[in-house]
């Protein structure tokens, strides 16, 4: 346990770490996955703005990336992230790459939860007046809302998965950390306790996030 005191600090500077990049990684590809899965929903044939050109690349673009494994994913793309972050390693690069694979998943979250809604709910708006726009925003999205907030947590717990794979391209957090102390020195009580956190972590946002979702729901 000496251990485990004399790496507290670090220990807590690492979590903090994994929180960041989480929440960044959610809230950038959060929103791209949003407009993306929006777009997809839309595009598709019978839907508002109905396009099977643009519909089709975006398919075809994200069926292509969605299930490439992060490992993977995270090195073919570490050129880009150099590029655009200037850095290859470390917690923006790990942050823009994380981003950039969740934007695929989420999308198809997103364009499947749209699709449980009713298109007589959607017709009948559209008969009251409503426009295209008026109609994403007050019928489809929140009669998807609850969906929708289930689908992000599960998200969150993926994302808090592909954070601990980051760390090997020293992307910052708990991942990295239980690599370099617990992994590399030989400490499994490093790797545990590491691993307790993200329990911890995850537990709390599926408690908060099945709440919210049940709350919304019941309206």
């Amino acid at each position: 346990m000496d251990v485990l005191v004399d790496l507290a600090p670090l220990f807590a500077e690492a979590t903090f770490e994994t929180l960041w990049l989480v929440f960044a990684s959610l809230l950038f590809g959060g929103l791209g996955g949003l407009v993306v899965g929006l777009a997809l929903y839309l595009t598709r044939a019978g839907n508002l703005f109905a396009n099977r050109a643009v519909f089709g690349v975006l398919n075809v673009v994200v069926n292509i990336f969605r299930p490439i494994p992060f490992i993977i994913f995270l090195t073919a793309f570490q050129p880009l992230a150099r590029l655009v972050v200037g850095t290859g390693i470390g917690t923006e690069a790990a942050i823009f790459t994380l981003s950039l694979a969740s934007t695929f998943g989420i999308s198809r979250i997103v364009e499947q939860n749209l699709l449980t809604v009713s298109p007589g709910v959607i017709e009948a708006a559209r008969a009251a007046g409503a426009g295209p726009v008026r109609t994403i925003v007050t019928i489809v999205i929140p009669e998807a809302l609850g969906p929708l907030i289930l689908g992000y947590t599960f998200v969150f717990v993926a994302i808090v998965d592909m954070s601990a794979v980051a760390g090997v391209i020293n992307g910052g957090g708990l991942g990295a950390f239980a690599i370099q102390y617990g992994f590399r020195q030989f400490e499994p009580v490093v790797t545990w306790t590491a691993l307790a956190i993200v329990i911890v972590l995850v537990q709390f946002v599926q408690f908060l996030g099945n709440g919210l979702a049940r709350k919304v729901l019941r309206r």
